[in-house]
């Protein structure tokens, strides 16, 4: 019989001919180790929406783990807090007599992520909008359901694209800081330049 597969990876991983290797997501938001997520305000027309993108937020935030989520914004290293903005849907493609077949639901988040110390975190274009394609229906109850469907997988994508972000800000920033020079200790000189290098 063979062995389970996450057997044979472990195995192989410790003979070191295997490229597989246990992710940790300790340290994936730098040094956050707490953070509120704040529920979101609703400026759209869709009742709940606010409900599922918090909600949204809050499992991928646990799922990708290496941090404690707060109640309470004194106690966090990071506050993310925002709102649903305005949705935009539009028929995509249609039948040989002019039926909508698909719609496409295009939703929008408004995000500030604070520091303890005060300094906001901005997101950049594109990260706080995506879209989703829906099914159409004339059975109006099938409509509604494939609608909230839709707006329940961009919410996940874009909680999953709030993470990435926040794991790349805040894990570069320490990288960009220069390292500090021991006290008393000379600072370091330039390296000389090489054969047929002109001087600066």
């Amino acid at each position: 019989m063979r062995p389970p597969l996450a057997v044979a990876l472990l195995v192989g991983a410790l003979a070191g001919c295997s490229t597989y290797h246990w992710v940790r997501y300790d340290g994936a938001l730098g040094p956050v180790r707490r953070i509120a997520i704040q529920p979101l305000v609703n400026h759209s027309y869709e009742a709940g929406a606010e409900a599922v993108m918090s909600d949204a937020l809050l499992r991928e935030f646990q799922r990708r783990g290496g941090l404690d989520i707060v109640g309470s914004s004194d106690e966090a290293d990071l506050v993310l807090s925002g709102s649903v903005l305005p949705f935009g849907t539009g028929a995509r493609s249609f039948s040989s007599v002019a039926f909508a077949l698909e719609y496409e639901i295009s939703m929008s988040v408004d995000l500030t992520a604070k520091r303890r110390d005060g300094k906001s975190i901005h997101f950049g274009p594109g990260i706080l909008r995506a879209s989703e394609l829906y099914l159409a229906s004339s059975d109006v109850e099938v409509l509604r359901k494939n609608r909230e469907e839709a707006i329940r997988r961009v919410s996940v994508l874009l909680a999953s694209r709030v993470h990435d972000a926040l794991a790349e800000k805040l894990t570069a920033a320490p990288e960009r800081e220069a390292p500090a020079q021991p006290e008393g200790a000379e600072p370091t000189a330039p390296a000389e330049p090489g054969p047929g290098a002109s001087p600066p």
